[in-house]
């Protein structure tokens, strides 16, 4: 058992991986000899080699591309984009190929392959390396979309990435990257994709998030807990598919549900969420389901970061108008 932090984790279950099926590779710019920007693959290619690990050029749309011919070929390619707002380049092979490529074959041809990028803000940087896009994926039908929040369910989900015969879009939050550590197991093991996590019980109001917000959210029910306010905290895990069984046990158990992203709020995650819940929840509502979400304004700078990031003093206020509404 280790004590490991997220950006650790992804980093030993890759070489475990890598250890334990010749077919995996790992690749990206400046993956290889630098270990990548955040040295989320340090010491890989020493240990694996240049063929197994390995640098490509600045062109994302080209990264995505190789992955699928390596993938069709009976690899299973773990491609990084370098940070998350760089992936649009990349969209066209995703999603013309990487999404589609098991129908248009009619199931002769899967793609098990990861595509691995830093995922939101939080670490005061420039433009294009903040972003929260996992609808422009979770949209798609054909890809997975992962978003971990803990060292233990960031090994446990990216080794069920790596061995999934399909494609998977997994997004790290590198707000917490080194935020906190956490025992996790020496040894391979597999959570779910698809299964979301109640990380705590409670009986008055359902908190659905996912990522970095998932300790904003825990610091916020601490303190309404001071107001004997019992909240239920549901940790997504998977944006896609949703663990709708989950979701809505949940929410007729409470009543009350609030939704936290960091992803813009117009026709974001939140916006499906909502959908869901009205669907199939309805009568047990006693509160509008409501989305405390990104600005829908494009990710400031170092400067007004702080202005756009959801802070835990704003789920205590929308949690207990919740709590406390009349119709």
């Amino acid at each position: 058992m280790a004590l490991l932090n997220i950006l650790e984790a992804v980093n030993k279950t890759l070489e475990q991986q890598l250890e334990n099926d010749p077919t995996v590779v790992v690749f990206g710019e400046d993956v290889g000899y630098e270990g990548g920007v955040f040295r989320a693959t340090a010491g890989l290619q020493k240990k694996f080699g240049e063929d197994r690990v390995f640098d490509t050029p600045i062109s994302e749309s080209a990264i995505v591309g190789a992955a699928v011919g390596m993938a069709i070929n009976g690899l299973r390619p773990v491609a990084e984009i370098q940070f998350d707002g760089f992936v649009l380049p990349a969209y066209n092979q995703i999603v013309s190929h990487v999404a589609r490529m098991r129908n248009r074959s009619r199931g002769k041809y899967n793609l098990p392959l990861v595509i691995r990028m830093p995922y939101g803000g939080g670490i005061r940087a420039l433009e294009h390396h903040s972003e929260a896009l996992e609808v422009l994926f979770a949209h798609i039908p054909g890809l997975k979309v992962v978003i971990p929040s803990t060292p233990y369910d960031t090994k446990g989900l990216l080794t069920a990435s790596i061995k999934d015969p399909d494609p998977v879009i997994f997004l790290e939050p590198k707000r917490i990257y080194r935020a906190f550590r956490q025992e996790v197991p020496d040894e391979e093991y597999i959570v779910p994709i698809g299964k979301a996590k109640v990380v705590k019980t409670g009986s008055d109001l359902t908190i659905i998030t996912w990522g970095s917000l998932v300790r904003e959210t825990e610091k916020a029910i601490q303190e309404l807990e001071k107001e004997n306010i019992s909240v239920e905290l549901i940790d997504l895990r998977t944006i896609a598919p949703l663990d709708v069984d989950t979701i809505i046990e949940s929410v007729k158990k409470t009543g009350r549900v609030l939704i936290v992203h960091e992803a813009y709020k117009s026709f974001g995650p939140g916006a499906e969420l909502v959908s869901l819940i009205n669907e199939r929840a309805f009568f047990s509502l006693e509160a509008p389901p409501t989305r405390l979400a990104g600005f829908d304004v494009t990710v400031p700078l170092p400067r007004g970061e702080h202005h756009f990031l959801i802070k835990s003093s704003q789920i205590v206020h929308e949690a207990r108008k919740l709590v406390h509404f009349l119709p």
